[in-house]
């Protein structure tokens, strides 16, 4: 099947790092066009540089609803259209039910959830007929994970929207799938809180999956690229698991 996505233009959230970054990268390489998100404008600028190629920073808090309708403006006003979106932005505060607070909840939900839902929303006047969009979820969302209430919940939730969405949008030809990936190294795992040597023991237990090792984003991208591009024109609502035999 072809899965090039050259010549379109494609909008990722949370680009500066981990799967959001590599799949820049991979993206790139393919000849596609460039809108990329982060909340750190030092850090965006970075990476602008490091990547080179077509790319546009859009400095944009996910959680912040103000920031992403002044980015949709601002696109409407470049009249940028987006043959793609990928919803990667996203956090992982974890934290047992009886020790969370209510600041845990909200900015989870905030993030993960409320994040992507008013993202598209204001970047629908932006999208093409077709375009497709793709969520970042996680492997939490059906399989359980102590102190990972809050987090699967965002996940989840968003993804029982998207189920809506792809009968609502189905006028717009937009098109809305998930990836689900198992434990990913990247930063989030010192973001979540912890240290290296606790990465290092968790990172080793899962020496025990199928797939032998913990994954990187690169083996994520390629499930990106696919549902991004022309080949996934006929899914709707799609769940691709990539754990590694995690969840098994």
């Amino acid at each position: 099947m072809q899965t090039t996505t050259q010549t379109k233009t494609i909008l990722i959230t949370g680009a500066t790092a981990g799967i959001g970054l590599a799949a820049a990268q991979s993206l790139l390489q393919q000849g596609a066009r460039l809108v990329i998100t982060g909340r750190d404008q030092e850090r965006l600028d970075h990476v602008v540089t490091m990547l080179g190629g077509s790319v546009i920073p859009m400095l944009c808090d996910s959680a912040n609803i103000e920031h992403i309708q002044q980015m949709a403006s601002q696109l409407q006003q470049d009249n940028i259209k987006l043959d793609g979106l990928i919803l990667n932005a996203g956090v992982f505060y974890p934290a047992p039910f009886e020790q969370m607070t209510v600041d845990n909840f909200n900015t989870t939900m905030a993030i993960n959830f409320s994040g992507p839902v008013f993202t598209l929303q204001s970047l629908l006047p932006c999208l093409n007929n077709p375009s497709s969009v793709v969520f970042i979820s996680t492997v939490a969302v059906q399989k359980a994970f102590s102190a990972a209430g809050v987090y699967s919940a965002s996940k989840a939730a968003f993804e029982g929207f998207a189920r809506v969405l792809n009968l609502e949008l189905a006028v717009r030809n937009i098109r809305i799938n998930s990836i689900r990936p198992g434990v990913t190294a990247t930063e989030i795992q010192s973001k979540a809180g912890m240290d290296d040597a606790t990465i290092s023991d968790f990172f080793e237990s899962l020496s025990s999956t199928p797939v032998g090792r913990v994954l990187t984003p690169s083996d994520i991208i390629p499930a990106i690229n696919y549902l991004v591009s022309d080949a996934s024109m006929g899914l709707r609502n799609a769940y691709i698991d990539i754990d590694g035999g995690f969840g098994l």
